[in-house]
């Protein structure tokens, strides 16, 4: 199962099929109009949240989706798939691999690469894990995820500061350069060219979502930028 989907991803685009509360798509109907369109266009997988929206996508793409749940710490940080419970229950959805917080912060009394490794024991699926940092990926890597994906650089405590409209290339070019599992590129990849490049650098495959899936968030970009014009014209 491993070697097949790694090799139906490779080099491929994966859209990230999410919407949040409030938004007039964030209903398993919606996403998995989304995930369609996105497959149509050529997407080789899927990455989906919550089971009942999990589970419909998966019974209307032929491709892999990854399944995830999403909660927060303590903190107020977003946490993905941070337990055995959202585990199991992700897992009832079909998909092909289970996202997890593969950061060093603790649930169920243990760190997120020696979750990785008792999720992997327990229930025996394959494993993308998130990670926010190089050491989050190498420890990751070490005990036993399958995929490493960057999707929480700039999304935790520590790397908050690093949060830009930019992707974190450094980050991808780091671990695709030093692990043998694939490296997949996620977070701000905003257009084409970003996708180009994390391949360029190394990366597996690339996963983009808001750019495709948020025509809201779309929108807002190009109307706030469109003010800056008005801005000028006041001066």
């Amino acid at each position: 199962m491993f070697e097949k989907i790694k090799n139906e991803i490779r080099s491929g685009l994966i859209v990230s099929c999410q919407a949040e509360d409030g938004d007039p798509f964030n209903t398993p109907e919606g996403v998995t109009l989304f995930a369609r369109a996105a497959v149509m266009g050529g997407a080789v997988g899927i990455r989906s949240r919550e089971l009942e929206k999990t589970a419909m996508i998966v019974k209307h793409v032929n491709v892999p989706v990854i399944g995830l749940t999403k909660a927060l710490f303590s903190d107020g940080f977003v946490r993905i798939t941070g337990s055995y419970a959202e585990v199991e229950a992700i897992l009832k959805s079909g998909c092909h691999i289970v996202a997890i917080d593969g950061t060093f912060r603790e649930r169920e009394g243990i760190t997120g690469p020696q979750f990785i490794t008792k999720v992997k024991e327990r229930f025996g699926c394959l494993v993308m894990a998130d990670i926010s940092t190089y050491d989050d990926g190498i420890a990751c890597a070490d005990y036993g995820a399958d995929f490493i994906s960057t999707t929480l650089s700039g999304y935790t405590p520590e790397t908050k500061s690093h949060s830009s409209h930019n992707p974190d290339f450094e980050l991808v070019r780091r671990l695709a350069s030093q692990l043998p599992q694939p490296v997949i590129a996620e977070g701000r990849v905003n257009t084409p060219v970003h996708a180009l490049q994390m391949l360029e650098l190394g990366a597996w495959a690339v996963v983009v979502g808001t750019a495709i899936t948020r025509p809201r968030v779309i929108t807002e970009w190009y109307v706030n930028k469109m003010k800056q014009s008005g801005e000028k014209i006041e001066q």
